[in-house]
């Protein structure tokens, strides 16, 4: 009985810290999806002189992936973009990432930094007031 005790203590103090880890390792994936998209944002404007928006509604066809993971039921972001606010779309894009949306899974959450931006002028952004949501 003491043994199982022992145990319990120790996973109840275990598993804060692995949820943090879960969080901390997931919002990465968010971060290298943001970063990944801007990439190919900056390839298509050197193409066409212009960015592009893209949504799970509207995919577009240049190849925008609008989650984060391996496949969309795995993610944990859900990933869009659009023109900076009061800016065109030719001159600024802002791809957005939002954890834990219908789409995505649903279970994940990121309190935080709830959604994560990142823009072509190299801006970093987050919803929440997370001092470390990006490196």
């Amino acid at each position: 009985m003491i043994v199982v005790a022992i145990v319990g203590i120790l996973g109840a103090l275990a598993y804060p810290t692995y949820a943090g880890y879960i969080v901390r390792t997931r919002r990465v994936e968010g971060e290298v999806a943001l970063i990944e998209a801007m990439q190919k944002q900056e390839r298509y404007h050197l193409q066409h002189n212009t960015y592009v928006e893209f949504s799970a509604e509207e995919p577009g066809t240049d190849g925008f992936a609008w989650w984060s993971g391996a496949n969309a039921s795995a993610s944990a972001y859900e990933l869009d973009a659009h023109a900076c606010p009061g800016r065109d779309i030719a001159e600024c894009v802002e791809v957005r990432a939002r954890p834990g949306t219908a789409r995505v899974d649903l279970r994940f959450r990121d309190p935080d930094c709830g959604a994560l931006t990142l823009d072509s002028t190299g801006r970093q952004g987050a919803q929440g007031s997370g001092a470390r949501c990006w490196p």
